[in-house]
């Protein structure tokens, strides 16, 4: 650090006001800045960087914010959702506490490989995978996450693969909390042509 000149200098303690802000970052996210990627490894090899992972980094200080992992997956995996046990988790329904990072993809979407955390991948065509987004910014990083009446519909078309049960828990609280419309539902029911199979729950819950 002392080799650098005041310019490399000014570059690195902007780059760590940053970090303050935004708790991780990646390459892109300094040069849009217009300063040196390459800082990144120096302040790193210096101390003053944390590397969470594969080009990401972070304040060696700072706390890690609940969804950390979940902004780290999502910074590194650029097309992924949270979708299913993850996306229910986020939203706070049920009481799923998965080990894995549920995403989705699209198809034919490259599988990412990651040493950590160990994801679940889920693979959806278009309006299954494109519609119901909602992007979420902690600290300046954003996370992608399906709506909750999204993940719910998601949870029966998925049923064989996570349960029935589950299903079935996150329809009751998601209504019983009133976080989701039946007009949100049977939108999404019918994106994820599961409109019969959730019918039934769905005139029960509403009786």
């Amino acid at each position: 650090m002392r080799l650098l000149n005041s310019a490399l200098l000014n570059q690195c303690d902007n780059i760590l006001e940053l970090a303050r802000h935004r708790r991780v970052l990646r390459a892109a996210d300094v040069r849009e800045h217009g300063w040196s990627p390459q800082l990144l490894i120096r302040l790193h090899q210096a101390g003053k960087l944390q590397r969470l992972g594969r080009g990401l980094y972070g304040l060696p200080d700072a706390e890690a914010t609940e969804h950390q992992t979940l902004i780290e997956v999502c910074q590194r995996v650029p097309r992924a959702v949270l979708c299913l046990l993850s996306a229910l988790q986020f939203h706070e329904i049920g009481t799923q506490l998965p080990h894995e990072v549920w995403i989705a993809l699209p198809e034919a979407t490259q599988t990412p490989t990651l040493n950590y955390p160990n994801l679940r991948v889920t693979r959806l065509r278009g309006a299954a995978y494109s519609d119901g987004i909602q992007t979420v910014t902690e600290y300046g990083a954003p996370i992608r996450v399906y709506s909750l009446a999204k993940t719910v519909t998601d949870c029966f078309k998925f049923r064989n693969k996570i349960g029935l049960d589950v299903a079935l828990e996150a329809l009751k609280e998601s209504w019983r909390s009133r976080k989701v419309t039946m007009a949100e539902l049977n939108h999404f029911a019918k994106i994820n042509r599961v409109e019969r199979v959730i019918q039934p729950y769905l005139e029960a819950v509403a009786a």
